[in-house]
């Protein structure tokens, strides 16, 4: 009984799973544990070390690159363990080519895994390019797009790859694509519109991420911008997504852009104010401006005027026209507020003061002529009893 019992079970043995031998099975299942195990041993030893020697160097690239790489080689152990697995396995010549053909896939997608992940830490490079695109802020933004579009090519020809390998013929399919592709192509044609404008809007450089910009539609902060749209972020801490197109083809205000910022007043003094006070208000607010390192007074760079304007219906009118030399809207209202409180002295120190609105009314004839005048009683003569 025990015989027949070795015999049977010598059966089921050599026939194994879909007619390959369990010791054949168990055997592949040791060498992929196996290579599990050196993958770990790896990881303690290897990449460990590389990555104490990418901490000495003065750059961050290669630290960030072997971060980047750790979860591609992880899964490339996975793949050659699977890969030598099957050698040990006695398949069908189907089974051996579909193996084959999946295992090829996988060394595919690792490659294609590893080439995305490091776009990011290699995309630093750019940063010795940065005086091509003016600014940092602009450099950041130019290189974010690049980086997108550069991952989104490394996705479509990692897909294909994969394709290929399991026959599938992808430039004919490309190629068969053709009617399909033009309405398609029809049906995104506000995509291609909105993405051909983002590349318009980072060769103008009309724009560029943090920048302050004002649309007819909205104002506010460039959060982001992306291959369809442009993010926005409102004052109100609103954000508000406008297509690139609509962006690019309508008026569009960078106050980012101002070199110096403006400050345009008029400052309304009354009628009685005589002529010298006016041409000491004016003299003195002039130097002012002209002695304070705040204001751009250099005739080159922009225009200061402080002149008497106009005569108003209540005040007689003084323009202050001038800059600032910063653009930081903090900084500017607190010159701006200094310089009130500077116009004030000036104004009340020769003796004038600001007008408000106010109407006079002058009567030359009364209508039913001249009233007659009013005596008052007098006292002694008003009789205390009333009988």
């Amino acid at each position: 009984m025990i015989e027949g019992f070795g015999k049977e079970f010598q059966a089921v043995w050599d026939i194994g799973v879909f007619g390959t031998n369990l010791g054949e099975i168990f055997q592949a299942i040791g060498i992929f544990l196996l290579f599990i195990f050196a993958r770990r041993l790896f990881f303690l030893t290897v990449m460990k070390s590389l990555k104490h020697l990418a901490k000495k160097t003065q750059t961050d690239v290669d630290d960030q690159v072997i971060a980047a790489l750790e979860h591609p080689l992880e899964f490339a152990f996975v793949v050659i363990g699977l890969y030598f697995a099957g050698q040990f396995v006695g398949l069908s010549d189907t089974g051996d080519h579909l193996l084959s053909q999946f295992v090829r896939s996988l060394i595919a997608l690792t490659l294609f895994w590893a080439i995305y992940r490091v776009i990011d830490p290699l995309s630093a490079l750019f940063d010795r390019a940065i005086g091509l695109f003016g600014s940092e802020s602009m450099h950041e933004t130019v290189k974010g797009f690049f980086v997108k579009l550069v991952k989104a090519i490394i996705v479509c020809l990692g897909i294909a790859a994969i394709f290929q390998e399991w026959g599938f013929n992808v430039a004919a399919v490309l190629g068969s694509l053709g009617l399909v592709g033009m309405a398609v192509a029809l049906g995104a044609q506000d995509f291609i519109a909105n993405m051909f404008a983002g590349l318009t809007i980072f060769l103008d450089r009309l724009f560029e991420k943090g920048n302050w910009i004002k649309t007819p539609d909205v104002e506010g902060t460039v959060e982001a911008i992306g291959f369809r749209a442009t993010k926005i972020r409102r004052f109100d801490k609103a954000l508000v997504t406008i297509p690139n197109s609509k962006l690019a083809n309508e008026a569009l205000i960078n106050f980012s852009r101002m070199t110096q910022r403006r400050i345009y007043w008029s400052i309304g003094v009354e009628y009685r104010t005589t002529q010298d006070q006016l041409q000491a208000i004016i003299r003195d607010i002039s130097e002012y401006l002209h002695s304070q390192p705040d204001f751009e007074t250099n005739p080159r760079q922009t225009k200061t005027f402080v002149f008497l304007d106009t005569f108003g219906d209540s005040s007689i009118n003084i323009m202050l026209y001038c800059f600032t030399k910063t653009t930081v809207w903090g900084e500017w209202l607190g010159i701006k507020e200094t310089l009130a409180y500077k116009i004030k002295e000036i104004v009340e120190g020769h003796g004038a003061a600001f007008a408000f609105p106010s109407t006079s009314l002058y009567v030359e004839a009364l209508p039913f002529g001249v009233s007659e005048a009013f005596t008052p009683p007098n006292p002694s003569q008003i009789p205390t009893h009333i009988p």
